[in-house]
Parts: structure tokens; sequence; C-alpha cells
């Protein structure tokens, strides 16, 4: 399948990416993710091992969008939880510090 990830045309294979990603370590999922045979990587993490390029050269969803139409599934970042609008803003502050551990 031809895709475009920063602005260069690829032709990516489910058995290409499966044969690069062979004996890749995952890091620590923090944000968009690819899960890829029995291991999630980060989606940023796959992108720079198929295309070879640096990070910051292309974004999370160019890569989720390659992966997503070669059958692999991807993850995206949960929507951001708001609080209520009904807190005092110390009690906004209190809820988003979280409760003390119980020792």
């Amino acid at each position: 399948m031809r895709c475009v990830i920063a602005r260069f045309p690829f032709d990516l294979t489910k058995s290409g990416v499966l044969e690069s990603m062979k004996g890749v370590r995952p890091e620590q999922v923090v944000g968009e993710s690819v899960t890829i045979g029995r291991r999630t990587y980060p989606a940023k993490q796959v992108g720079q091992v198929i295309t070879r390029q640096d990070r910051r050269d292309f974004s999370a969803g160019e890569v989720l969008r390659a992966m997503t139409q070669l059958g692999f599934t991807c993850r995206s970042l949960p929507p951001a939880a708001t609080p209520p609008r009904d807190l005092s803003p110390l009690q906004q502050a209190s809820a988003m510090l979280g409760t003390p551990a119980t020792a």
C-alpha cells in the first residue's frame, strides 16, 4: 500500500512492517499506540523504524492512518477528563492533585 508520511511516499505492506518491527523493544506508551503482533508500540516509534526518519518529521496521526489501513490495531489518546464546573477553585485544585496515599 502506498502512503505518505512526512511528505514522502512509502510502499508499505503488513508483512514488511512486521519484519521491520521484529526484535524492536517497545518503549513505554504514553499516547497514541499501534499493536503489532503481541506488542504495543508508541506510534512515533513505529514511524521512526519503518520510515527511518526523525520523529519530529511526522505526526502520530500519519502513522496511525497508515497502520490502520494495513490492518493493525491503533489506539489514539483518550479525551481529557474535565473536572465538574460546580467546584470552587480550591476544590478543583485539590481534585487535580488527587487523594493522599494512605500509609
